[in-house]
């Protein structure tokens, strides 16, 4: 049996999509298993297993070449986790004869949902994301899977995570996002990094992405700090930063990459949400404080339907608590 699975989403959704591809990969052992990716997520592929072949898309007419390479591989099934219009496409064009989507396609696009033959009745807004994507290989008998995300680092990249570690133990902090709302202020940055080096005795390290709004937001908190940090912001590759994760004490950041990264790699975590729901992103198997909001203690309970609400409203005493939780007992903060 011939498979393409399409995520063309970020990071995190390319993550939190490895569950499904483990569990396809379990019920079809002998199956060639194809995934087609946005060339965002194209650093991350080496550390997805269970993969026989990748198409990376890269827009506009460059997406030409990809969708011949799907056409020729003569694919039995696709499975859309994307269910946008380049995805859309792309199932079009394998030609498979089955093709696999959400039902909520026949309600946002009557056009698109020509393009399929299968629709799964499942609904992102009230699914955990892990549980979506395994949702819908249920027309390929699959069902009652492993929900834990999964990544494989190999030895360049664990061997690249060491160069850059401090020799001390080290919490990493990663403030940025591509999305300005999820910024947190510079002044709290500044002071729940300064409580990890004085009280808790950890180095430590700053990283970020390398856009011009998370490069201004790294250098405000830089301008409030006290205390000294390693600073390597906008330096490391993905899966150079993923090896880093994996040897951090625990990681302090927004709703983001590193918080899926963190995840895959049972990394303890203390995660900051405001804009984004909780509920369909958070981690659920490694250890995470879950902070949204004005509540002092870490979430315990995750509804599909939540406000956006301002990251602002996230104290600097909450997340001084919730890492002082993760570092002395992590097991205890697992959600």
């Amino acid at each position: 049996m011939r498979i393409l699975l399409i995520q063309l989403r970020r990071i995190g959704d390319l993550i939190l999509t490895t569950p499904a591809i483990n569990a396809l990969r379990h019920h079809f052992p002998d199956a060639h298993i194809a995934l087609a990716a946005a060339r965002e997520g194209e650093p991350l592929l080496p550390a997805i297993g269970g993969i026989n072949q990748t198409f990376v898309l890269r827009r506009g007419v460059r997406d030409l070449a990809a969708a011949r390479g799907v056409r020729a591989a003569a694919f039995d099934c696709v499975v859309d986790f994307t269910r946008n219009d380049r995805s859309a496409w792309l199932t079009l064009a394998s030609g498979a004869p089955q093709r696999i989507v959400s039902d909520r396609l026949k309600r946002k696009s009557k056009l698109r949902a020509r393009f399929y033959n299968e629709f799964v009745p499942c609904a992102m807004k009230e699914m955990h994301t892990v549980d979506y994507n395994l949702a819908l290989l249920q027309p390929l008998g699959i069902s009652g899977a492993n929900t834990t995300p999964v990544l494989r680092l190999l030895a360049g990249a664990r061997a690249n995570g060491r160069a850059v570690a401090p020799a001390e133990p080290f919490a990493i902090f990663h403030p940025g996002s591509a999305r300005a709302e999820k910024f947190w202020a510079a002044e709290r940055w500044a002071e729940v990094i300064a409580f990890a080096k004085k009280e808790l005795r950890l180095q430590p390290v700053l990283t970020s992405g390398n856009s011009s709004i998370e490069r201004e937001h790294i250098a405000k908190i830089k301008s409030q700090l006290s205390v000294p940090v390693r600073d390597l912001s906008a330096r490391l590759d993905l899966l150079t930063l993923a090896a880093l994760i994996q040897r951090a004490q625990f990681v302090v950041t927004v709703d983001s990459a590193p918080m899926h990264l963190a995840s895959a790699l049972n990394t303890p975590q203390v995660v900051l949400f405001g804009p984004t729901n909780p509920f369909h992103w958070r981690p659920r198997h490694s250890p995470a404080a879950i902070l949204f909001g004005s509540a002092r203690e870490p979430l315990r309970e995750f509804l599909p339907r939540a406000p956006k609400l301002p990251m602002n409203q996230i104290s600097t005493g909450a997340v001084i608590d919730a890492m002082r939780s993760v570092y002395t007992a992590p097991a205890a903060s697992a959600v």
